[in-house]
């Protein structure tokens, strides 16, 4: 028979268990479904307050399993799509009660083999396990105890990253979960020309995706899937590192200046980006078929360094080389253009 107060087994995570009190709390607007999405920023506090985005996934992901794929009978008079809270709680092995408190947001303290239960319960892929998980963490984790990062005005590649980045001769570079572009290696500022184009610094694909439609429509010719990944990619760093700043402005901003984004954030999805093939326009060379790597870099947390290549001889193969010869004409061309602007130099005798 269940406890009233729920499982009090398994390993806690190891995470400090303050309380929420006496907070002086700012609110920045992003959205939901109907309602602007409350990312909440708190000073003078010991923990953060992610109850609303818990309780935004927690059941957002129940309403799309339905009993049957739980395999519990269909019932009748249900009046809203998916499980209810209590064959959640049933799958779980756990109180009603307690399942409804998690799903309230209240994660605190909450011991990993919990966490898991709700997972294997609500039947979640690996990207949304690990993003759970990150909301466990984040709920109990002190900001002075978040993994100190550099911002994206501070950050400078050390020589032999920029060394690496040259010796590949394919398009690379280097990103962040705001997803600014902060070095690339020269194939890849031609590969993301139109991204470049854009004044602010650095270069962002979000904003690109988001708030240069023209450009990246061209660039992206399934957009609509780019659009879908680049939300899910954002959601997943925001719940991974919920104190930054810059991300919950570059949220706030995007939910402001384009629906598209605002409806995407809304339905909660993550995404773990490491491989797979994406089709690009270029506008110098065409259409592209590229497969992709990415891979974190381990002495610089919350960076990843993502490569593109094409299959060796096929038409995109050919299209790259061709992109690589335009690229160096480029940059021949603007050396020229500096030289002749700064003018001859004179040996000092």
């Amino acid at each position: 028979m269940f406890s009233s107060i729920g499982p009090t087994v398994g390993r806690p995570l190891n995470i400090n268990q303050s309380a929420r009190r006496g907070a002086l709390e700012r609110t920045v607007e992003t959205c939901t479904a109907n309602t602007p999405f409350r990312l909440r920023a708190r000073r003078n506090v010991e923990v953060v307050d992610n109850r609303d985005e818990v309780r935004e996934f927690l059941t957002s992901r129940r309403a799309k399993i339905t009993p049957e794929q739980a395999g519990l009978p269909p019932g009748s008079k249900r009046r809203v799509p998916g499980l209810r809270r209590g064959e959640v709680a049933l799958l779980a092995n756990m109180s009603v009660e307690y399942y409804s408190r998690l799903e309230r947001g209240s994660l605190g303290g909450v011991s990993e083999s919990v966490i898991d239960a709700v997972a294997k319960a609500l039947q979640l892929d690996e990207a949304e396990r690990t993003y759970l998980f990150d909301l466990a963490r984040a709920a109990n984790r002190s900001p002075e105890a978040r993994p100190r990062r550099k911002t994206s005005a501070q950050w400078t590649p050390r020589p032999s990253l920029r060394h690496t980045l040259d010796a590949i001769s394919a398009p690379a570079f280097v990103r962040n979960g705001r997803m600014d572009i902060l070095a690339a290696n020269q194939f890849g500022h031609a590969f993301y020309s139109d991204a470049f184009a854009a004044p602010e610094r650095p270069a962002n694909l979000a904003r690109f995706a988001f708030l240069d439609v023209e450009r990246a429509g061209r660039f992206y010719p399934n957009w609509e899937a780019t659009a879908d990944i680049t939300v899910a990619i954002l959601r997943t760093e925001a719940g991974r590192d919920p104190h930054d700043k810059a991300l919950h402005d570059l949220i706030g901003e995007l939910s402001t200046r384009s629906d598209e984004f605002r409806i995407r954030w809304a339905g909660h999805n993550v995404r773990l980006h490491g491989s797979g093939v994406k089709r690009f326009h270029h506008a110098v060379v065409g259409e592209l078929d590229l497969a992709y790597e990415s891979m974190e870099l381990t002495t610089e947390p919350g960076l990843t360094l993502t490569v593109y290549t094409a299959e060796p001889a096929s038409p995109s193969d050919e299209r790259l080389r061709l992109l690589a010869s335009w690229s160096t004409a480029e940059q021949a061309n603007r050396r020229s253009s500096e030289s002749n602007t700064t003018g001859p130099t004179r040996d000092v005798p």
